[in-house]
């Protein structure tokens, strides 16, 4: 019991640093752009409206959605975009046409993930180091060059792993949540009567009299919930118990007082809406302030940096993206990878948005457009998999769904006002993104179609090669294949230029599934062809780690028995050769040749060893 307890304890420490860092810095510019607008009046009544705004958006669209509804739909004990996907793509499984279109909306969602993933580290760092110009207006020309250097020694470090300074993110992280609620606390004692905020019926009443202003200014009161997705994301690391113990004892109790302390502060001092958070610090305290919200925000764009990983693993993994390279960062924990490649796209875009918009505020234009449609995307799917997953009954489905919809259809109708401003950058990150999944998909689907039609069927060609079987060497040979039951490119080559084949062959495809984990007892399926030749199949999930050798060593107790010294892998290195006439369009064919020649290496993908691979090409015309 006492082990559980602390276990639990860990957890929920470890949530308040990962999962919520992104929300918990909200607070430094949230409240700052819905007054600092120039739409919402100072008055008393205006403030505790807007106040009121923030605290439901919270309960909805946070604690009711994410904490208590969408984190029951668990893929196997995972979260995020990709496995709701995946659990509402199997719900619809018998409706192809369905299914085609929710997998679209879903890959559109994942893709808009990039363009979150860009804004909310260059927003988050930019809002913290702007504190500077509270301490003195002359470091104001010191604020973009110090924002840069503290993204680019964030994105230098990630190939060195995060386990070391993680066990520290909790904490910091606590400390961040304690200190923001001791300043809302210290202005919410000179203006106790803002506790009143809490009342909807200050949000209503402002609603029915300012319509047009509090659609406006959803734009900016969205910014109070940008992050919620992590709750969904990181329920693989945590668990559901310890994420909404986080919630619900630290981080929604520190959230509601700060912003209620900005309220207080605002209420006496209305020229503070420049910066409220940081104004809300005494002098001394300031600089302090500066360095700790700088370290919370850095944190922030860790987890945010991680989850990118993360989710572009897995779409690899679901063949959305050509296989790139991962470096595993940690021998005990196999969920810390590093993606070269995506690493520094992600550094160079946003060093892009913090030079082009070059303020908070400016990027908070571009913010919420992602976002809101990430959030609409979710409820959407999750309907589906409540529906003909869990196979609850229309009303309920409706009711339990349909309100969230139209709460979030409304914050992004708002956001689309910021289209111009800056919105559309987060949406041609995801859109750019969108199209290279797409394509990589199709085309794969095309390259497969090409090889299906030219194959030649393996049992028979087995049948007509021991008619007259050439030399056989010792060892075994390991044939890749893309497609069961068909001869492999490699095999053809190497009979036709060496002459031999080896006395053991396997002709082995990975599968990769719409599930998160693949069990070791479901990882290998094997069949025997005769003359010691084997068809066999691997399973594996979209975050399982794909290794052949080690699966092979399950089929040894199948009849097949390998040394390692002894096998050589065979795999056929395909180029593709654009060509016009039916399939992509002609850039969409040159696109994906492109990522096709520019994929990893399959050999490292599988974990195929160095000196035991031998990669035969061949020319494919799409």
């Amino acid at each position: 019991m006492q082990n559980s307890k602390s276990s639990l304890a860990a957890l929920t420490l470890g949530a308040i640093g990962v999962v919520y860092g992104d929300i918990g810095t909200s607070v430094l510019y949230a409240v700052k752009e819905v007054f600092g607008s120039g739409h919402v009046e100072f008055t008393p009544a205006n403030v505790y409206g807007v106040l009121s705004i923030f605290f439901w958006t919270l309960t909805v669209i946070v604690s009711i959605k994410y904490v208590l509804l969408v984190l029951r739909a668990d893929n196997n004990g995972e979260g995020g975009l990709i496995a709701m996907l995946a659990l509402a793509s199997q719900a619809v499984r018998d409706k192809p046409r369905l299914r085609k279109v929710l997998l679209a909306v879903g890959i559109f969602g994942t893709s808009l993930f990039y363009g979150d993933g860009v804004i909310t580290p260059a927003i988050s760092v930019l809002s913290a180091v702007e504190g500077l110009k509270v301490v003195s207006p002359h470091l104001e020309e010191y604020v973009i060059p110090l924002t840069l250097f503290v993204l680019l020694a964030l994105f230098m470090v990630q190939k060195r792993g995060t386990g070391g300074i993680g066990r520290f993110f909790g904490p910091l992280t606590l400390v961040w949540f304690v200190t923001i609620s001791v300043l809302g606390v210290s202005h919410i004692l000179t203006h106790p009567e803002i506790l009143l905020a809490i009342n909807p019926l200050h949000a209503l009443r402002f609603m029915f009299h300012n319509p047009g202003t509090t659609f406006i200014i959803l734009g900016a009161v969205v910014l109070c919930v940008t992050g919620a997705e992590a709750l969904y994301a990181d329920l693989g690391h945590f668990g559901k118990k310890p994420i909404r113990l986080a919630w619900f004892s630290v981080v929604m109790p520190a959230l509601t007082l700060n912003y209620f302390g900005q309220g207080a502060l605002l209420l006496a001092r209305p020229e503070a809406v420049k910066n409220p958070f940081f104004m809300m610090a005494p002098e001394w305290a300031t600089l302090p302030l500066v360095v700790l919200a700088t370290i919370a925000t850095v944190i922030a764009s860790q987890a945010l940096i991680t989850g990118a990983f993360s989710v572009t693993k897995q779409a690899v993994q679901l063949g959305y993206l050509p296989r790139l390279t991962v470096q595993h960062t940690s021998v005990r924990d196999t969920g810390q990878i590093y993606l070269p490649a995506v690493n520094w796209c992600l550094f160079v875009a946003i060093v892009i948005a913090v030079v082009m918009f070059r303020s908070s505020s400016n990027l908070a234009s571009a913010y919420g457009i992602a976002v809101t449609l990430d959030m609409l995307i979710t409820t959407t799917l999750t309907f589906f998999v409540i529906r003909y997953g869990w196979k609850y009954p229309l009303a309920l489905c409706v009711l339990a769904t349909g309100w969230f919809f139209l709460v979030d259809i409304t914050f992004f109708a708002s956001n689309l006002l910021k289209l111009v401003d800056g919105g559309w950058f987060p949406l041609l990150i995801g859109g750019m993104v969108f199209t290279l999944m797409m394509t990589w998909k199709r085309g794969r689907e095309i390259l497969n179609e090409k090889l299906r039609t030219d194959a030649i069927d393996l049992k028979s060609f087995l049948e007509s090669v021991f008619a007259a079987p050439p030399l056989r060497v010792p060892g075994t040979a390991v044939f890749l294949t893309a497609e069961p039951g068909t001869v492999p490119n490699a095999m053809l080559h190497n009979l036709k230029h060496n002459k031999v084949l080896h006395e053991h062959n396997l002709f082995v495809t990975v599968r990769n599934h719409e599930v998160p984990w693949v069990g070791l007892e479901k990882r290998a399926e094997i069949e025997s062809l005769g003359h010691d030749c084997w068809q066999v199949m691997l399973h594996y999930g979209f975050k399982n780690d794909p290794d052949v050798p080690r699966a092979l060593e399950h089929v040894r107790t199948r009849g097949c028995d390998l040394d390692p010294m002894t096998t050589s892998y065979f795999l056929s290195r395909d180029v593709v050769v654009p060509t016009i006439g039916s399939g992509m369009a002609q850039w969409r064919e040159k696109l994906f040749a492109q990522m096709h020649h520019n994929a990893g290496a399959a050999a490292e993908f599988l974990n195929l060893p160095s000196n035991s691979v031998v990669e035969l090409g061949s020319k494919v015309e799409i």
